[in-house]
């Protein structure tokens, strides 16, 4: 691949991502699909980080539904994503060889490691893949928020946020309005100030508190992390614009 662009990623998946086209749970084609894309992104040398939501499993409105109060029901999604994590793990261990740990918000060390910041950054320099789960062990806190927190913490180059049929942002939502316009390179402040719902605003200034730049794309397109961290100008950057040009 030549010289990288980012050497050190943070890796952003929803939980509905790995649904595909169910309605609920996991659809194994591509379980396999993302962990190919994060194996051979990993044998280029790249430093991969993970943060996996819940939503295929548990969402927050459907404790809603259920009465349930909103912290209880965050916890619910916490568990959620650990599940996400642990299934992920073992995809890239067993049908990719790529050495990987996990690490929690919420202790459980009969699983998973703690999450411990120098152990994460350790285990990134010697080759590991850290797939981050539990959010940030807080209710009324989004995994976006997590992801954005732990890409500080780690020192990560970008945050990668992997979106499902979306190839980056859009003036409006594409799927609602055909002649909506894709938007190359956007500003921190443009990101929030407009309130696209790609990513939530307190993960976008936390990006911008700490210069990550993000980059949002669809995950489907083969190939796209590796173009990314190559520099290739996949998806929408958000971060350092230039007439709104990279």
């Amino acid at each position: 691949m030549g010289d990288l662009k980012y050497n050190r990623i943070l890796l952003k998946l929803s939980g509905e991502a790995l649904r595909g086209e169910k309605d609920f749970g996991f659809d194994s084609n591509v379980i396999k699909t993302i962990a190919r894309e994060i194996a051979e992104t990993h044998a280029s040398g790249v430093e991969i980080a993970v943060v996996v939501g819940g939503g295929n499993i548990f969402r927050g409105d459907l404790g809603k539904q259920w009465g349930m109060d909103k912290a209880a029901a965050d916890y619910v999604g916490m568990l959620a994503t650990i599940m996400n994590c642990l299934i992920l793990q073992e995809v890239l261990k067993n049908l990719f060889h790529v050495d990987t740990r996990v690490q929690t918000a919420i202790a459980m060390p009969e699983v998973a490691e703690p999450f411990i910041r120098l152990r994460a950054i350790r285990h990134l320099t010697k080759g590991r893949v850290v797939i981050f789960g539990g959010g940030t062990g807080n209710p009324h806190v989004t995994t976006d928020t997590a992801a954005a927190l732990r890409a500080a913490e780690i020192k990560a180059d970008a945050v990668l946020m992997a979106k499902n049929h979306v190839d980056g942002v859009y003036t409006e939502d594409p799927r609602l309005n055909p002649n909506a316009k894709k938007i190359d390179c956007i500003t921190f402040d443009e990101m929030i100030q407009k309130q696209f719902k790609i990513m939530d605003a307190a993960a976008v200034s936390l990006c911008q508190q700490n210069n990550i730049p993000i980059v949002v794309f669809d995950f489907e397109k083969e190939g796209s992390i590796r173009e990314i961290v190559s520099g290739a100008e996949v998806g929408t950057l958000v971060g350092t614009c230039v007439g709104g040009k990279r």
